[in-house]
């Protein structure tokens, strides 16, 4: 079969070129050198034009352009990346002024709030997506300030795939849907995806993110985000200092599991958006602090990475993440297309004191951006759409276009002039002028990439050293489904070596399940110098700041707990536990057979929020089984019930139990965990995230135990249990 295969190559090609020679239009691309839409042959894809191998990305770079713009314009009419989004309205607070740092007016007053704009994101699905696959999330603020908007245009993850801008059209079109089926749609878990990137090393640390659990989170509330770039703070005596941008969520980073985000895609594809519109209605609303890392420009190469090189980290522990301000959101949009559909975001939105550093992926960012708004909302005059407008007054000579609202006055649309007085008048640095920071540059123009940009590994190993061990099973386990979904042997191959690369055990343990042969012996060291290392370079071999086992897991703050109850429910134990959850800032809902009201066994009733129709485990963070006889031998004989509890249970969750609803554990799949025994001494007990307690008196221990582990998020030891089925 392979030899025929072989043979059948020649055909199909001499085929293609048949076609050709009839219809012009319909291309094949075999045998062909790449050349610009007019035709002009280019001698490189993989590197902007730059004053430099380090230099800043020169605007004569036809080819960069042109690939750009042809990209930024090829969905009629949503975004082409991170065009799935949910959003709130919010305001900005900083902690004390920054004054030291940067002269930027948002960041120095304590009493002042700042107005924001927040969309989140997925990167590669349409808009009829589902929310929890796994992907890249989008992190864009949006800050009205008194000096004009700032755009804080990031991810959840803080590198990225490519190191040059020029890359990007590559990088998304091998994401996205393969152009001849159409398929498959927000998913990674394809050919041409893994080609791309196994054939690209400066990829790989990228990819060790998107294969790890901050890939598919628990919440928009619950997930970092990150400036990606460096950037630079300058203050007011023009001193200037390299900055990354931090989001730190209150409620700690949190995720779902991969089985549970693939069932919710399908049982509530809109889960996310829900998550972030309800917890704001109920007032759970949303914080985040942002956090900055600072480094004097005079250690600008006293690490073993490239501060311009957005597919590496500076790890918390060589630099602290400062944290400066709050994030609050406190209100959801009014209209969704007006405002969530209609935001544009673009780094070129920048206010004094903050400024630009010559990475080559920010470059090339500050060109698509703009030139994206435009194309997809019509106009140049995008800004003048009420979510994007700023907040202060705008002057300016622009005329006419699209959509313009403006009505200006005056015979006088140009500069210099003297029949409208010199109006607008430049201003001056005192008068809040944005002047660039006076960066020297020197450099031959070439199409080349620096050194210290060639050092794709270290850094992903440093990941993968820092994940705990559950993080690595679920990152192996991640890279057998989206490997085992690849059909080209030689793909997996050179992936499966690729992640040898980093780690011998993860090439090896990876390959175990894709059906490829382990990688061969262990990666080489890297060599002194590599990369930019060496002697006196500041670098760690392990970041606990990585790991999602280290975050917050003190609050159950807007967590949802499902409480299962029949008609017969013990009405004490309910009422007790309720309260205790709903007092830590817990939301309950009542799950039953039917909506209406339940009767307890003291005659008190509650009224059902949902039905074990309509809501699965899936959607909780939690599981509460009020006894009461009479709803716990109903619940018993309910498949729905019992799968509840069951699949609860395999995705690690907290799950409590009082009194006869203890039998009902006792009854199901769970195993491996000790339950509460009223014949024994311990009539309260908590293992591995279950919590039982058969002492109808010891309800306040109980509720305390179960706040407990609701707070841990997962109970990862349950993992080693065998599975149930669920």
């Amino acid at each position: 079969m392979a030899e025929q295969g072989k043979k059948g190559a020649g055909p199909e090609i001499n085929a293609h070129s048949k076609i050709e020679s009839l219809e012009p239009h319909r291309e094949a691309p075999t045998d062909a050198t790449l050349s610009t839409e007019h035709g002009v042959r280019v001698d490189s894809t993989d590197d902007s034009l730059k004053a430099g191998p380090r230099g800043p990305t020169l605007l004569e770079d036809f080819h960069l352009r042109e690939k750009l713009s042809h990209f930024d314009r090829e969905r009629i009419p949503e975004r082409v990346v991170h065009a799935r989004g949910s959003a709130a309205h919010g305001y900005f607070q900083v902690y004390e002024p920054m004054a030291e740092y940067t002269k930027a007016a948002f960041l120095q007053d304590p009493t002042a709030r700042t107005p924001v704009f927040v969309r989140f994101s997925t990167a590669s699905g349409s808009r009829g997506s589902a929310d929890t696959v796994r992907d890249v999330r989008g992190f864009a603020v949006k800050f009205y300030t008194e000096e004009g908007n700032f755009d804080l245009v990031g991810n959840n993850i803080p590198v990225f795939f490519i190191q040059d801008g020029i890359k990007f059209p590559d990088v998304i079109h091998a994401l996205k849907p393969e152009p001849d089926r159409e398929i498959p749609q927000a998913s990674s878990a394809h050919d041409t995806f893994w080609d791309f990137i196994s054939l690209l090393p400066e990829s790989t640390h990228m990819a060790m993110w998107l294969l790890s659990d901050r890939a598919v989170p628990r919440s928009f509330r619950m997930m970092e985000g990150f400036g990606v770039h460096t950037f630079r703070f300058v203050n007011a005596q023009g001193k200037s200092r390299f900055v990354k941008f931090h989001w730190k969520p209150l409620l700690g980073v949190h995720s779902l599991v991969l089985d549970e985000a693939r069932k919710l895609a399908g049982k509530d594809p809109d889960f996310h958006r829900r998550d972030l519109w309800d917890a704001i209605e109920r007032g759970h609303h949303p914080e985040y602090e942002l956090g900055v890392q600072i480094i004097e420009e005079e250690d600008e190469f006293a690490f073993d990475f490239d501060l311009l090189d957005a597919t590496k980290i500076v790890p918390e522990e060589l630099v602290p993440v400062r944290r400066v301000g709050k994030l609050t959101l406190n209100r959801n949009p009014d209209n969704f297309f007006a405002e969530t559909e209609q935001s544009a975001f673009h780094l070129s939105n920048i206010v004094p004191g903050i400024d630009f550093t010559d990475d080559p992926l920010l470059a090339t960012r500050l060109f698509s951006y703009l030139d994206t708004q435009v194309y997809r909302l019509g106009s140049p005059n995008f800004a003048q759409i009420p979510i994007n407008r700023p907040l202060v007054p705008v002057r300016n000579q622009h005329q006419e276009g699209f959509m313009q609202q403006r009505i200006k006055v005056g015979r006088v649309n140009y500069l210099p002039n003297s029949l409208a007085g010199g109006c607008p008048m430049m201003a001056t640095p005192s008068m809040g002028a944005f002047t660039h920071h006076p960066e020297r540059v020197l450099g031959l123009k070439a199409r080349e990439r620096s050194d210290t940009f060639k050092d794709p590994i270290t850094q992903a190993t440093l990941f993968w050293n820092s994940l705990s061990l559950p993080e690595k099973k679920h990152l192996i386990r991640a890279a057998r489904f989206e490997l085992a979904s690849v059909a080209s042997q030689e793909v997996r191959e050179r992936m499966v070596a690729r992640l040898g690369e980093v780690d011998a055990e993860l090439g090896r343990l990876v390959a175990a399940g894709v059906g490829v042969a382990p990688p061969p012996g262990k990666p080489q060291p890297q060599a002194p110098g590599k990369g930019g290392q060496g002697a006196g370079k500041r670098s760690v071999a392990v970041s606990p700041a990585l790991s999602m086992e280290n975050t917050v897991k003190d609050t159950v703050e807007s967590r949802l707990v499902a409480v299962l109850a029949l008609d017969g429910f013990s009405g004490a134990e309910l009422a007790a536990v309720r309260s205790a959850l709903e007092a830590a800032g817990a939301h309950v809902q009542v799950v039953s057979a039917s909506l209406g009201p339940i009767a307890g066994d003291d005659g008190s009733t509650v009224s059902a929020d949902r039905t074990l129709l309509t809501a699965e485990s899936v959607m909780f963070d939690a599981v509460f089984v009020p006894g009461g006889r009479a709803s716990v031998v109903a619940l018993s004989a309910m498949g729905e019930a019992v799968h509840f509890v069951n699949e609860a249970f395999k995705h690690c969750k907290a799950i409590g139990a009082t009194g006869d609803a203890v039998d009902l554990l006792a009854s199901t799949d769970i195993q491996g965990v000790a339950l509460a025994d009223a014949r024994t001494a311990a009539p309260l007990l908590s293992d591995k995230g279950v919590v039982t307690s058969r002492d109808p008196a010891g309800l306040a221990p109980f509720s305390h135990e179960l706040l407990r582990a609701i707070a841990q998020h997962r109970h990862w030891d349950r993992e080693d249990i065998a599975q149930i089925p669920a």
